[in-house]
């Protein structure tokens, strides 16, 4: 018995990592192989349709000014982009900031109330075909607009995901390192899932979905960019992920300001998932219930179970059976892994150059956050308004 635990563990992991990718890599081809003896089907949207992005801001003061001329300067028709911002009630200067530029929709917010609601409040002010979402500290590409609304062209895509992208030096330390390194493994998974068929979901850095397809969501909702998506999926349109159209943002300033940040994105994801579990029929949502659960499930609970139930199994065998070779073979493995971690944590605060050293550490402080955001969740003690983690200068 233990030795299957061990094993299925095991080929869970493999799986989630391995087996899932040539699985939606293998769709993909089939989908391509097919598609290219088709017509797109194409509606006649306008090339440049009117667009609203909308930002929620609570102390950005920091980051007004950019942000502003960020959009201003897109490579797009500026009379066919309103900005709306909704000041969640800042303590610092981010409203007199705001009110110095006459062509944005200022909307305040008597008391801070998070992301989600100043979402739903600059929501009833979009009377665009389109709305993108943007954070404050996300600087966009030149073209992101332009690249972002191209696929509403076809009537099936009901939101369109951006990429997000860490901005790194030649020398960084454990945070940016391990930030940037994941978030480039996530780009490529969501853009396979994307050819697909439909990618799972956006972030809140860029993305944008059809207006008349915008539903309010729950106040209490941590992860506004999940439920928002996901929407899209639930009435039967697709998310397409788009990497050209990208938004960049500085890492975290350490390893503890990045836990902070990846356990409210763990607690906020286990809210999403059980009020998600309709998209686990495989009957209404065939191939996004499989993406699904590769994707996100399976990681969310088997990855941080394993890294501890692995080498307490593989103890256990060993003194249990007569040596054998594998599982021998295998502690060796987990002990080198080990001794990676402890490396990674010895130097996580140094700026070296030599990134693939912080990588294991990085993936191991991941997975203890969803563990801790798990417990955080069933507690009930994430707030939907949380102490922003503090970004390098």
């Amino acid at each position: 018995m233990i030795k299957f635990i061990f094993w299925l563990f095991i080929g869970l992991l493999t799986y989630s990592y391995i087996g899932y990718t040539i699985i939606i890599l293998f769709i993909s081809f089939i989908k391509k192989f097919f598609h290219s003896n088709k017509k797109d089907n194409k509606s006649n949207t306008s090339q440049f349709p009117e667009v609203t992005i909308v930002i929620a801001a609570y102390n950005e003061e920091k980051n007004i000014d950019e942000k502003v001329k960020n959009t201003l300067q897109q490579d797009y028709p500026q009379n066919k982009i309103t900005q709306i911002w909704v000041n969640d009630s800042s303590s610092d200067r981010t409203k007199e900031l705001l009110t110095e530029y006459p062509n944005i929709i200022l909307l305040n917010q008597i008391e801070r109330k998070g992301k989600v609601a100043a979402i739903n409040f600059a929501m009833q002010y979009v009377k665009t075909p389109i709305v993108i979402f943007s954070d404050a500290n996300a600087i966009l590409s030149a073209d992101a607009i332009n690249k972002i609304v191209k696929p509403f062209s076809n009537p099936n895509v009901g939101c369109v995901a951006g990429e997000k992208r860490i901005i790194m030096n030649s020398i960084e330390n454990a945070a940016a390192t391990g930030e940037g390194i994941y978030w480039k493994y996530e780009s490529f998974i969501k853009r396979i899932e994307s050819t697909c068929g439909s990618a799972l979901s956006a972030t809140g850095e860029l993305y944008a979905i059809r207006t008349k397809l915008f539903e309010e969501v729950e106040s209490d909702t941590i992860l506004d960019d999940f439920m928002i998506s996901t929407q899209v999926i639930r009435k039967g349109y697709l998310v397409k992920y788009i990497p050209d159209a990208y938004a960049c943002e500085k890492a975290s300033a350490n390893i503890n300001e990045e836990k902070k940040r990846k356990i409210r994105i763990a607690a906020g994801s286990f809210q999403a998932l059980f009020r998600s579990m309709d998209l686990l029929n495989p009957f209404r949502h065939p191939l996004f219930s499989l993406q699904f659960f590769s994707h996100k499930i399976l990681r969310w609970f088997v990855l941080p179970v394993s890294l501890f139930l692995l080498p307490l199994l593989n103890v256990l065998i060993l003194l249990l059976y007569s040596q054998i070779t594998v599982y021998q073979t295998i502690i060796i493995i987990q002990i080198f892994i080990l001794l990676m971690i402890f490396s990674g944590w010895l130097f996580k605060d140094k700026q070296i150059s030599t990134k693939w050293v912080f990588l294991p550490f990085y993936l191991f402080m991941m997975n203890i956050s969803i563990m801790q955001g798990f417990i955080r969740y069933v507690n009930g003690k994430q707030n939907v308004k949380w102490d922003k983690s503090i970004r390098q200068t």
